[in-house]
C-alpha cells in the first residue's frame, strides 16, 4: 500500500499543473480566474472529457475538439512537470524518515506552493521576458511568514500568546541568502543599467533566498549561470541567437533552486569531500 500516497501525489500534481495552466493563459490575457476553462483560440467552453490533464491532450493528438487549432505542448509539460515535482519533493521531505508529522505536512504543502509559483513564473518569463508580481509577491510574503513560523515558538503566558523567535541563527541564513542573491543582482542591475539583467530577477532573488537559505542559494546561483551558459552557447553554435540574443534568466534561475532544493545537501558535502581529499 506504500505507492498509494506517491500515487495520489502524482494525480494531485497533474490536476495543479493543469490549473497553472489556466493560471498562465489568464494571466496573458488578464482575465479573472473564475469562469470555465475555454478554448484559447475559438473560446469554446471545454467539457470534462477536454479536461483530463495529459489524458485529454494525448486522446484530442494536441488538437482542440472544436476548431481543430495546435494546442500548445506547454499545457502537457507543465502538468507533467508539476506532477514530477511534487513527487520529488515527496520524497525529499518523507523519503527518510517516513514520519507523517504535522510539521512535514505543513511544510510539504509550503512546498508544494512555492514550486507551483515558480512553474508559473518559469513558463510566464519564457513566454513573455517578464516576471509577474502577481505571483512574485504573494509568494515573497507566504516565504517570509512561514520562515517565522518555523524559526518561532508560540505559548501561552497569562492566557496571552506570546510570540517569539527561537533560532536567530537559521533564520538569519535566510536574510544572508536574500541578501547575497538579490544584491549581486541589483548591482549587475545598476551597472549595467537594466541591460544585463531585468529588475524582476532582484525581486526573485528574495524569493529564491527565503526558499533555500545559505548556502545553497550559492549553488542555485552557480548552477543557473552554468545552465544558462549552455543553453547560451548551444543557441550560438546552432545559429539561434548571437551575442545580443535576450534568454530569460528567471527559468535557470528556477532550474538551479530546484536542483538545490532537492539535492543541494548532497551535491556540498560531494563539493566540500573532494575539496578535502
Amino acid at each position: 500500500m506504500v505507492w498509494i500516497l506517491p500515487v495520489f501525489i502524482f494525480l494531485l500534481g497533474l490536476c495543479i499543473g493543469s490549473f497553472l495552466n489556466v493560471v498562465i493563459l489568464r494571466l496573458e490575457t488578464s482575465q479573472s480566474l473564475s469562469g470555465r476553462s475555454h478554448c484559447p483560440h475559438c473560446k469554446h467552453i471545454l467539457g470534462w472529457k477536454d479536461l483530463f490533464p495529459v489524458f485529454s491532450y494525448l486522446f484530442l493528438r494536441g488538437k482542440c475538439a472544436y476548431c481543430s487549432q495546435k494546442i500548445s505542448w506547454q499545457y502537457p509539460i507543465t502538468e507533467i512537470s508539476t506532477a514530477l515535482i511534487f513527487l520529488l519533493i515527496l520524497n525529499f521531505e518523507f523519503g527518510i524518515s517516513n514520519s507523517m508529522e504535522v510539521f512535514n505536512i505543513i511544510n510539504l504543502a509550503f512546498l508544494f506552493y512555492i514550486t507551483s509559483s515558480l512553474i508559473v513564473i518559469l513558463v510566464y518569463d519564457l513566454k513573455h521576458y517578464i516576471i509577474p508580481d502577481k505571483i512574485l509577491f504573494p509568494a515573497i510574503f507566504i516565504a517570509f511568514v512561514y520562515r517565522l513560523f518555523e524559526n518561532s515558538v508560540i505559548y501561552s503566558l497569562n492566557s496571552n500568546f506570546k510570540f517569539q523567535i527561537s533560532n536567530f541563527a537559521h533564520l538569519g541564513n535566510y536574510f544572508l541568502a536574500i541578501i547575497i542573491a538579490s544584491g549581486f543582482f541589483l548591482a549587475i542591475f545598476l551597472v549595467s543599467k537594466g541591460q544585463w539583467m531585468g529588475f524582476g530577477d532582484v525581486k526573485l532573488a528574495i524569493l529564491l533566498g527565503l526558499i533555500l537559505g545559505f548556502p545553497e542559494i550559492l549553488l542555485a546561483l552557480t548552477l543557473a549561470f552554468f545552465f544558462g551558459a549552455i543553453i547560451g552557447v548551444s543557441m550560438m553554435l546552432l545559429k539561434k541567437g548571437g551575442l545580443k540574443s535576450q534568454i530569460p534568466f528567471a527559468p535557470f534561475l528556477i532550474s538551479g533552486t530546484f536542483v538545490a532544493l532537492l539535492w543541494g545537501n548532497q551535491i556540498i558535502s560531494w563539493y566540500m569531500n573532494f575539496l578535502y581529499i
